[in-house]
C-alpha cells in the first residue's frame, strides 16, 4: 500500500527566565515565561506488522523523550543569558540561585532560542524523520515560528 508523507506534531511546555541586555523595553530585566514548544516532524508511517510502532511516523513517546532530554531537562526553570553578561554577573555566580544559568553566544530572544532548539532537535531525530517546523510561544499571544520550507 502506498503511504504518503505524514506530518505529526507534539507540544511541550516549560518555564524559563531570560533577559535581553541592551533592549529598550522591560525585557532588558530578568523575567520569566511559560514557553510552549510545538514540534512538527514528517515521515512515512512504518509498515512493519508486529512491531510496536507499526503504522506510526514516530512513537509520540520517542519524540517526547528526545525533546524532554535535549530541551526541557536543560532549559526548564533555567535562566538564559547572553555570554556578554557573564562578567557583570560574576560576583553572583557562586550563589545557589545562579546554578542553572545557560550562557548563550546570542541574545536569547524567542526567535534565536527557536533557532538554537532547531539545531539541537535536528541532531537527535532518527534519520528517516524530518523536522518540518517549530513554534515557540513566549506568551499566549506572542510566538516565533521556523519552517524548514522557508530555508531551502
Amino acid at each position: 500500500m502506498y503511504l504518503p508523507t505524514i506530518r505529526v506534531t507534539k507540544s511541550f511546555n516549560f518555564e524559563m527566565a531570560h533577559a535581553l541586555p541592551g533592549h529598550e523595553g522591560p525585557c532588558k530585566h530578568i523575567h520569566g515565561h511559560t514557553y510552549f514548544l510545538h514540534v512538527t516532524i514528517a515521515g512515512k508511517p512504518k509498515q512493519q506488522p508486529g512491531e510496536s510502532d507499526n503504522g506510526m511516523v514516530i512513537d509520540f513517546g520517542h519524540l517526547k523523550k528526545i525533546i524532554r532530554e535535549q530541551i526541557i531537562d536543560q532549559f526548564d526553570h533555567a535562566l538564559v543569558l547572553p555570554e556578554e553578561s557573564r562578567a557583570a554577573l560574576a560576583p553572583l555566580l557562586n550563589d545557589p540561585l545562579f546554578t542553572r544559568v545557560h550562557w548563550m553566544n546570542f541574545q536569547p530572544t524567542c526567535e534565536l532560542l527557536l533557532v538554537h532548539f532547531m539545531h539541537i532537535i535536528r541532531q537527535h531525530l532518527p534519520a528517516h524523520i524530518k523536522l518540518i517546523s517549530l513554534r515557540l510561544n513566549e506568551t499566549p499571544t506572542s510566538f516565533a515560528e521556523w519552517f524548514d520550507s522557508d530555508n531551502l
